[in-house]
């Protein structure tokens, strides 16, 4: 049986590749005051690594996936009494894999748990990405996953919005300005 379906028009998501500032912009908008969650992925990469767990991107990429999705799925799921403006730093469906193959409870998932229509979306920036011990892709990885990310939000129904590259302050009110409830999108 299905979920009932639960639509947030004031949940907000961002998502990309790795490395084009999300996190950054998120711990700015929390500092102006904002409702924000922190991403899961990295801390989930983090979390595995300490405990010689395999649920990572390079060990075992359907336990990593699952694993960030049971997170997002979670957090969304403690939330749904919020009724303010809520900023995710990604969402349920970052958890689906480059392929956008999911287990079947993962897709009725996303489906049934709508965050807002408009999702801010950040391109690859070239200037500022960096490999870490959690983020190992390469630059062409990272531009590969900026137009699987606008497909696999087009085919959910959402209005994927290109954040503009800039300051920290000139996207914080780029995203206050357009994270305004235009409604959820269609299940």
């Amino acid at each position: 049986m299905e979920k009932p379906l639960i639509e947030k028009s004031n949940f907000f998501v961002f998502t990309g590749g790795p490395g084009v500032g999300k996190t950054s912009l998120i711990r700015h908008l929390a500092g102006l005051g904002e409702r924000v969650v922190e991403e899961t992925h990295r801390a989930a990469i983090a979390e595995q690594v300490a405990t010689g767990g395999r649920a990572t991107p390079w060990d075992d990429h359907a336990a990593y996936c699952e694993l960030c999705a049971r997170c997002d799925i979670a957090r969304f799921d403690a939330l749904t009494h919020e009724t303010g403006r809520v900023f995710f730093d990604r969402g349920i469906l970052d958890s689906f894999d480059a392929s956008w193959r999911a287990p079947a409870g993962l897709v009725s998932a996303a489906r049934s748990r709508r965050y807002n229509r408009r999702v801010f979306v950040f391109p690859p920036w070239r200037e500022i990405y960096q490999t870490d011990a959690e983020r190992r892709q390469d630059w062409a990885e990272a531009e590969a996953t900026f137009g699987r990310v606008l497909g696999g939000l087009r085919r959910f129904g959402y209005a994927p919005l290109i954040v503009p590259k800039g300051t920290l302050d000139a996207r914080a009110a780029f995203v206050r300005e357009h994270a305004l409830p235009a409604g959820p999108s269609p299940p």
